[in-house]
């Protein structure tokens, strides 16, 4: 939506902010998000109406000219985020002016010609810090300051040995090992098999083992009459299999 043009009747500002903030309150937009482009037409036309009034036009008023010149061309760029910051401190500033015109307004009802200030004493800063802090804080505070950079070094070995770091085990050498516990050709029980297993890579380790070996027709898969799994050497035994092979 436009806004609205500016009138003829031109008021003595006392600066660019001023002037800024007139043009904002008349057209009734958001300090917040200032629409720079429009903003800008009605700023160079006031000026140029000053000029043609012959109103002596201060440096400062120029030099805002330049600065929201700067700000539109810099958001008409792809990568905007730097006029977009320009702006944010263009509100800031002009948020702060208005609030000082406000206190000034309020503080001029109870000012009197016959008043006399006096000029503020020099009173030496307590620079003496008195809050406190828990070392996790302060630990916390430190490494979010200085401690960016060490987010780009890659993570020690130590960081992933509870995630992804297993205790190898090769199922050739649990093959080796089942065979060893059936050689005497009795059956034995298949949780036996896994009674002394250390960990989950040792147990994997072992299951393998056992599926291969029943697989090439080395050991027999049984159950007996109260249900229960029992593991036994193909053909006997180790002795009679060297035999008949």
């Amino acid at each position: 939506m436009p806004l609205e043009q500016i009138s003829y009747k031109l008021d003595v500002f006392e600066g660019p902010l001023d002037l800024l903030l007139h043009l904002i309150e008349k057209n009734k937009l958001n300090i917040c998000d200032i629409q720079i482009s429009e903003l800008l037409e009605q700023y160079m036309e006031h000026i140029q109406l000053m000029q043609e009034q012959n109103l002596d036009i201060a440096g400062e008023f120029l030099s805002m000219a330049s600065r929201l010149v700067q700000i539109k061309s810099a958001m008409l760029l792809p990568k905007y985020d730097e006029g977009e910051k320009m702006r944010e401190e263009l509100s800031g500033q002009l948020i702060e002016y208005r609030k000082c015109r406000e206190i000034a307004k309020v503080l001029s009802k109870h000012m009197q010609f016959d008043s006399y200030c006096r000029e503020p004493m020099k009173i030496k800063a307590d620079m003496t810090y008195r809050r406190k802090h828990e070392p996790e804080s302060l630990t916390g505070a430190y490494m979010a300051a200085v401690g960016r950079g060490k987010a780009k070094i890659p993570p020690s070995k130590e960081a992933f040995s509870g995630i992804v770091q297993r205790r190898v085990v090769s199922v050739s050498s649990k093959i080796i090992g089942v065979m060893k516990q059936l050689y005497s050709g009795k059956s034995i029980r298949y949780g036996e098999m896994f009674e002394k297993v250390r960990d989950r890579s040792e147990l994997v380790a072992v299951f393998l083992a056992i599926l291969e070996l029943i697989k090439a027709d080395r050991v027999l898969l049984t159950e007996d009459e109260n249900g229960e799994i029992k593991l036994k050497m193909a053909f006997g035994g180790g002795k009679r299999w060297k035999k008949e092979n």
